[in-house]
């Protein structure tokens, strides 16, 4: 579980919902025509924006990785990886046919080692597989970038039929505040959800689809130096280079 994430997503709405309880009652801020511009509009123009497909990988890919911690820890990468190249130095790289892999990438990148496929081609296909998990990322931040855009454009657009409708009933002066107040809703539901969630979750995901990268030229570089029977000294040493100064230390601490 990404704690991050969700405490960051709960102080949010609390913070907000909080405000609006100090003065007011929540249902003040509740216009069921307001929503449905902004909600339902910026769902439509996400879909013009996008392929339907897209859009719902986007969403998925969104709550099934900022809310779960799926990326490996590099440091246990790192260590799984010395420890299968220890193996290969002893037994060779068919020592590695039982060898109990979690991540599902270097597993991929050893089973081809252990089928004999030429070192090229399984550094070809694992290239090819990071590129396309970074471009689902890539693809799923965009989504939401968008929504970013749309919502608060369409929270004025809803402002806009709003006011509308208040000038149309001038003859009432007493209706024009709260008419006011309901036309002003909608700039606060788009602004509401690009600034608490459609920006975070962007932001987060383009951080997740860093670890991913990191994860995977971790692991293409790790099967490349298994394939060669490096010590698994060096495989480490060559490894490192992927982690922060402070996951670097962790890492010669347990050589």
């Amino acid at each position: 579980m990404d704690l991050a994430t969700l405490i960051g997503l709960i102080f949010g709405f609390v913070i907000v919902i909080g405000a609006i309880l100090i003065e007011s009652s929540i249902m003040d801020f509740v216009n069921v025509p307001g929503l449905v511009i902004v909600v339902v509009g910026t769902i439509a123009i996400t879909l013009v924006k996008y392929r339907l497909t897209s859009v719902a990988t986007s969403f998925k890919l969104a709550f099934s990785t900022v809310f779960l911690e799926r990326t490996e820890n590099p440091v246990m990468l790192i260590e799984k990886v010395r420890e299968l190249s220890g193996i290969v130095r002893k037994e060779g790289i068919l020592g590695l046919e039982n060898a109990e892999i979690e991540d599902e990438f270097l597993a991929k990148g050893i089973a081809l080692c252990i089928d004999g496929h030429p070192s090229e081609f399984i550094e070809e296909l694992l290239i090819q597989e990071l590129e396309q998990s970074i471009e689902r990322y890539d693809t799923a931040e965009k989504v939401f970038r968008g929504v970013a855009e749309t919502a608060p454009g369409l929270g004025m657009l809803g402002t806009l039929v709003g006011l509308v409708q208040m000038l149309n009933n001038m003859a009432a002066p007493s209706s024009v505040g709260p008419a006011m107040a309901v036309a002003l809703l909608t700039t606060f539901y788009g602004a509401f959800i690009a600034q608490v969630v459609a920006i975070p979750l962007a932001d987060k995901l383009n951080l997740k689809a860093m670890d991913e990268h990191r994860n995977m030229s971790l692991v293409i570089t790790s099967v490349q130096n298994i394939l060669k029977g490096q010590n698994p000294r060096v495989i480490t040493e060559v490894l490192v280079s992927y982690l922060p100064p402070a996951q670097r230390e962790i890492v010669k601490a347990e050589e």
